[in-house]
């Protein structure tokens, strides 16, 4: 064997395990960067965070197809009650739905326990996903389900301009279309929440009133608009990881539940509060996922994200671009 041939199976092999890497890390990164500005700028505890990825991915899959559930939904006469408006239209329904119902969450809900202790708000929010988990399987059934990919993301990315002829050249062809639209649409998203929070006068409001909040009062803002725009953002990037979730993942009313607790690890892994730091810990767990996958190890998949979140909690207890606490 030429060391060409070497060097080109060793760059398909880094090339597949960066897509399958970054389209993995894509859903954690989402619901990671949703949790991040919540618990980091409101100090709330939200483990109702699985539920708002449940109700996009069931919205989303009511908006794009036409499913036939057999829960309640069925016996009422609604055996088909798929709109079939297609996935665009989800893309637009999903989040600005899922921002409503978390403006209604932060308003009826998380604001009464802002100054409750966490383990309040833990109670809380646990016995809301329990509910909501209660209430899918009632009307949609138990049984596990996955959204049909859209017809114009089928089929292989190699037929992309550019990045088709790129993915060629390094001998990749079975990359999905889907997963590079999963890994954009991801990119697009938090780049636009980062800028929002980072370099714009409602951005440093929501800094401000993080770091000192009755100082920003005193100064006549009133923080209470933009904790509710806040939490409403992080329940609509948490229903965008379950629309775009639901054609790589079958779900079920206790999926809430499992992708719920790497969520949490992503956002303590990169630093509570800290956007980079869930994508840095999105890509990190999706990394080791797809890696472990790739080279034969895929029962292993799930341990490792666990591993890597021990190691660098024992090193750096504060995650890996949190802010250390002075006590």
């Amino acid at each position: 064997m030429t060391l060409s041939v070497v060097a080109l199976q060793t760059s398909t092999q880094i090339a597949r395990l960066l897509i399958n890497g970054l389209q993995a890390g894509a859903i954690y990164i989402l619901l990671a960067v949703g949790l991040s500005i919540i618990l980091g700028t409101l100090k709330f505890v939200n483990f109702a965070h699985g539920a708002l990825y449940l109700i996009g991915a069931y919205l989303g899959l009511i908006v794009a197809g036409t499913p036939t559930f057999s829960g309640k939904l069925a016996e009422w006469g609604f055996a088909s009650p798929g709109l079939g408006l297609g996935y665009l239209a989800a893309l637009v329904v999903v989040p600005l739905v899922v921002f409503v119902i978390g403006v209604v969450m932060e308003r009826f809900i998380a604001k009464p326990f802002y100054d409750r202790p966490d383990t309040d708000q833990i109670l809380l929010t646990y016995g809301i996903a329990l509910i909501l988990a209660e209430t899918f399987r009632v009307l949609f059934g138990g049984q596990s389900r996955s959204i049909a990919q859209p017809p114009w993301a089928r089929g292989s990315a190699t037929g992309i301009p550019v990045l088709g002829d790129a993915l060629q050249a390094l001998g990749v062809n079975a990359v999905s279309t889907w997963r590079i639209v999963v890994i954009l649409l991801t990119a697009i998203l938090v780049g636009i929440v980062f800028v929002l929070i980072e370099y714009t006068d409602f951005g440093l409001t929501v800094r401000a009133g993080t770091v000192d909040p009755e100082m920003v009062e005193l100064l006549g803002v009133k923080l209470s608009r933009p904790y509710l725009v806040v939490f409403g953002i992080g329940a609509a990037l948490a229903g965008v990881a379950g629309l775009v979730g639901g054609p790589l993942v079958q779900f079920n009313p206790d999926y809430g539940g499992t992708i719920l607790v790497p969520a949490f690890l992503t956002v303590v892994v990169g630093g509570v509060g800290s956007i980079r730091g869930a994508v840095l810990g999105g890509l990190a767990f999706g990394l080791i996922q797809a890696g472990l996958v790739q080279f034969g190890f895929s029962q292993w998949s799930q341990v490792g994200i666990y591993a890597l979140a021990a190691v660098v909690l024992l090193v750096r207890p504060q995650g890996l671009l949190g802010e250390e606490v002075a006590v």
